[in-house]
């Protein structure tokens, strides 16, 4: 007798064989053998796996044999397919197919299902979920974009209170609609930043980081246009209005910061910080690209008519390839004299968090007279600088 019933095999990515074992009962005298062949039922010859057909043979007390097939990779998630394996006669050598099994006495039919395998089904799961997620935070993404412009177009970003009829009357005023409107370009400029759900924020720091590049440049040579229609010295209104153009935002952001944060840490560290930035990189960078540029480039007419004659410069470098030079002026005086004013100001700072417990806050008289003596030396550095420059002849 030869039996039949049901295997499965597992779904591979690549093409793999599997033996299906026919084996034989009731004796083993003699040579038997029977032809066999596959059928499509769900799973497609060709597509699903390799149609065979042939002759399966036993020898004399040969109890077992196989018949090989192979399955080709395709994309089963929860899907299982399924073929037949089928032995039929006439069979020779005298043995026969057990009546019990599938297919009866004529036949011995062997069902194949091939199911997909549960490592790649999880595999599977886990980017599906992944590309969820990504994408629900992308759809968040466009929504808070969105909302970026709409709040850039209108007056106090479209919040006027209408729609809470327990809050008080908040509608905008006409000083919010003037200032709303000569604010509104910017505004919308600055809505293409996008929001901190792409990338993980690193999208919104570099796109912020060009926005605030650009304005800083436009505040600087608008500030120069003014100081030069002014007729101000550059060195003075390099420390005026360059300074407070750059700077406010700054000072700003640490106002509200430092409203917002029970700690000073923020609003300190956010002015001291963005100073840092406007002289390591605002000065470094480009003062290393025209270092560069000089180095690889050398004197031109340009730069002999400006320093080949000039007895401040060194005899080698105004006799020598040429290089980037920048006078120093009065900068060594006004750094001096901003070194000195900036350590009374950490002395102040220490003093307060050893009276006070902190660097901001405290009784009222204390807040005002730290805020005078702060702008005072705000003014006094501004005036010794001015005089410097002025005495140097700027």
């Amino acid at each position: 007798k030869v039996v039949s019933g049901m295997r499965r095999a597992v779904h591979q990515v690549t093409d793999h064989e599997i033996s299906i074992p026919v084996m034989r009962k009731n004796g083993g005298t003699g040579k038997v053998s029977c032809t066999y062949r596959t059928e499509d039922d769900t799973a497609i010859a060709g597509t699903d796996f390799e149609a065979v057909e042939g002759t399966l043979e036993f020898a004399h007390q040969e109890m077992e044999s196989s018949i090989k097939i192979k399955i080709h990779p395709r994309g089963r998630y929860e899907l299982s397919e399924h073929f037949l394996v089928i032995l039929d006669g006439p069979i020779k050598g005298g043995a026969k197919f057990d009546p019990d099994s599938d297919g009866g006495a004529d036949a011995c039919i062997l069902t194949v299902i091939v199911e997909g395998e549960n490592v790649s089904r999880e595999r599977v799961d886990r980017l599906m979920n992944t590309l969820q997620a990504k994408w629900q935070k992308a759809k968040v993404g466009h929504s808070n974009w969105r909302d970026q412009f709409v709040a850039a177009v209108y007056v106090n970003g479209g919040e006027d209170g209408d729609d809470d009829d327990s809050l008080p009357d908040q509608s905008p005023s006409m000083m919010d609609y003037a200032v709303h409107a000569i604010a509104v370009p910017w505004k919308v400029l600055f809505a293409f930043c996008p929001p901190t759900d792409y990338c993980g924020g690193w999208l919104t720091f570099s796109v912020a980081l060009l926005f605030i590049g650009f304005v800083t440049a436009l505040i600087s040579d608008l500030a120069n246009l003014l100081g030069c229609v002014l007729e101000i010295c550059g060195a003075i209104t390099a420390i005026t209005l360059v300074a407070m153009g750059t700077s406010l935002p700054d000072t700003f952001a640490s106002k509200t910061a430092a409203i917002q944060d029970p700690y000073a840490d923020a609003s300190i560290v956010n002015v001291t910080g963005s100073n840092s930035v406007n002289v390591f990189l605002g000065l470094g960078l480009p003062w290393m690209m025209s270092s560069i540029k000089w180095q690889i480039t050398g004197r031109d007419a340009g730069w002999d008519r400006r320093y080949a004659k000039d007895e401040d410069i060194a005899v080698d470098i105004r006799q020598g390839h040429g290089a980037f030079i920048v006078k120093a002026g009065s900068l060594g005086f006004s750094v001096g004299v901003f070194t000195v004013f900036a350590l009374v100001c950490m002395g102040i700072m220490f003093a307060r968090r050893s009276v006070y417990g902190g660097e901001l806050g405290g009784p009222r008289i204390t807040k005002w007279m730290t805020a005078i003596i702060l702008c005072t030396l705000w003014i006094v550095y501004i005036g010794l600088s001015a005089w410097k420059a002025l005495e140097d002849g700027c």
